[in-house]
């Protein structure tokens, strides 16, 4: 339905599929989520999960749940909140999770706890918001998603701004059909095939505006 987010009722069944799927995602995934736990101990100190504050629906905060994939503290390091191809920040066990796409799946939890969706705009950080103009803001309408349209089409060889425009379109085109289970699957092909725009262009992502140079997130 264009210029909405879909009735109520078309939302509500997309919030009990969010709760099926997440919740039989993590109890199948509960053996190898503690493997690769024990694999990130192994690897590099630090704890298994990195949790840091990310932006919902309407601006509510929320911290997202991801498998650390970066030395401890790494925000305080390097790139700071960017990140690049060859980062040195990122250890060993982490490359590979992120080349797989394994380090956002415990966002499962996020999406059982309802303050995330398994479609939607992919949540971003306060500091980004607070530079959105009000066609910018309106990506902010539903749910983040832990893939989006932006992710399937080009995910970061995109510009932040080019992602923004995918994530608007989505919110103001959605309604309860064939779109989410396209994303869904063509996120497949994209994060297990094709591996496409895992980083950004020259191998760096777009940090869409300079990060403050006072660091109060951390990774560790």
């Amino acid at each position: 339905m264009k210029g909405s987010i879909g009735l109520p009722a078309q939302l509500i069944l997309k919030r009990l599929v969010d709760i099926l799927i997440s919740l039989i995602g993590l109890i199948l995934l509960g053996v190898p989520f503690a493997l690769i736990a024990l694999a990130i101990k192994l690897d590099s100190k630090g704890p298994v999960f990195f949790r840091q504050e990310r932006v919902g629906k309407d601006g509510k905060l929320f911290k997202v749940w991801k498998f650390r994939t970066m030395i401890g503290e790494a925000i305080k390091h390097g790139l700071g909140f960017n990140v690049a191809q060859d980062d040195p920040r990122i250890t060993r066990v982490g490359r590979a999770l992120r080349h797989w796409g394994i380090d956002e799946l415990p966002q499962l939890i996020n999406v059982l706890t309802g303050e995330m969706s398994l479609v939607g705009p992919r949540p971003t950080l306060q500091y980004q918001v607070e530079h959105y103009n009000g066609f910018q803001r309106r990506r902010l309408k539903m749910k983040p998603g832990i893939t989006s349209l932006a992710v399937v089409s080009g995910r970061n060889a995109l510009s932040w701004k080019e992602r923004i425009k995918l994530d608007v379109w989505y919110v103001e085109n959605w309604s309860l059909g064939l779109l989410d289970l396209k994303i869904l699957l063509k996120t497949l092909w994209v994060i297990l095939v094709t591996h496409q725009g895992l980083y950004g262009a020259d191998g760096i992502n777009d940090p869409f505006v300079e990060p403050p140079q006072e660091r109060t997130h951390r990774e560790g």
